[in-house]
């Protein structure tokens, strides 16, 4: 009697404890080609059908998954089968329905599984808020016009602290791509914040600086900031500029990099009355003028298709050349026939 008392001590005992080895304890390896039953509690299901608790266990550095078996209702058993540690439950409406499964697919990130971060908004994302744009241009409407008209764009510039003929408002007209000066549509106002990327004054007052820079660095936005400026300055109906509007814009335009000819042009303009108006195409070859001649209207050649208007330029400046020199000579021989004279009077005193 007392004898098997002893070995069932010891048999449970050694079902029990951990085996050590070298200090460290560890649990014995499972053999992958026997089931095992798990040692855990046993609760009654529905008609006293016992179910085995914690009958998968998923390791989550890549061991293999476990599936289980149900025969009359009740899980026997698990084995170790090939494949992703991926477990999924399916099917479980009570304890008694679970159903445990092992998938051979590819794991999915946490980040895959949620939804996209702001595509309903990228809109408002990339060019500020749609709402706040419509709002700031209902600020400066025109009460019976869906349009900024001119005393809207001057309380515009108050707000952006400029005068309403500074270079920056007209750098601001050319991202709205306006047709008329002083009249902003709402569909051209909202196309200049987007370009822009904002959707407050303060944001335009931050980006104008950058598109500046970005103007003085590239003459193919330049070219097209000068094109523009023309159409900017015509009335509607009109295909010519006046000529006082166009010297303006000129002025304007190439307030941040004056070109040495600019000054001699608008002279030449302003002694010429009979000049009324300048067509778009003198207006585009001017800034090719600027580029090609520079200040030295010497290499000026009037056999190139430049409009009339610049050979009646080139004529002009060489006949005030040729004018300075004579006046100039003039002044030489006056002075010279003054010394020699003053020279005969000390001569004829002695």
């Amino acid at each position: 009697m007392r004898l098997a008392l002893i070995m069932g001590a010891l048999c449970s005992r050694c079902c029990n404890r951990s085996h050590t080895r070298g200090g460290d304890s560890f649990r014995k390896p499972l053999d992958s080609h026997k089931p095992f039953s798990d040692p855990s509690p046993v609760f009654p299901l529905d008609g006293g059908k016992p179910f085995h608790q914690n009958l998968v266990k998923q390791n989550s550095l890549g061991s293999s998954p476990y599936s289980t078996h149900q025969h009359g209702g009740m899980a026997t058993a698990v084995t170790i089968t090939s494949g992703p540690p991926i477990v999924t439950i399916l099917g479980a409406s009570s304890v008694g329905d679970l159903k445990v499964e092992s998938h051979h697919s590819t794991r999915r990130s946490f980040v895959s599984l949620l939804p996209p971060l702001g595509r309903s908004g990228s809109n408002e994302f990339k060019h500020g808020s749609e709402s706040k744009i419509q709002a700031l241009f209902l600020k400066y409407k025109d009460g019976h016009e869906d349009a900024i008209l001119a005393h809207g764009v001057e309380h515009f510039c108050r707000d952006l602290d400029l005068r309403p003929e500074d270079f920056r408002v007209l750098v601001f007209a050319w991202k709205c791509n306006v047709e008329q000066m002083c009249r902003f549509s709402r569909s051209e106002f909202v196309h200049g914040m987007r370009l822009l990327r904002t959707d407050s004054v303060r944001g335009v007052q931050a980006r104008l600086p950058e598109c500046l820079c970005e103007l003085l660095n590239d003459q193919a936005e330049f070219k097209d900031l000068y094109r523009f400026t023309f159409g900017f300055g015509l009335e509607p109906g009109q295909k010519v500029l006046p000529t006082a509007m166009a010297v303006s814009l000129w002025q304007l335009v190439f307030s941040q990099r004056e070109p040495v000819l600019l000054g001699r042009w608008v002279e030449f303009l302003k002694a010429h009355p009979e000049i009324r108006g300048i067509p778009r195409d003198t207006w585009n070859m001017f800034l090719n003028l600027t580029e090609a001649v520079g200040d030295d209207l010497s290499v000026y050649d009037d056999s190139e298709a430049w409009p009339g208007l610049f050979d009646d330029f080139v004529e002009y400046e060489n006949d005030n050349a040729n004018q300075n020199v004579c006046k100039n000579d003039l002044k030489y021989f006056h002075r010279q026939d003054g010394s020699n004279s003053r020279d005969d009077d000390k001569e004829t005193e002695f």
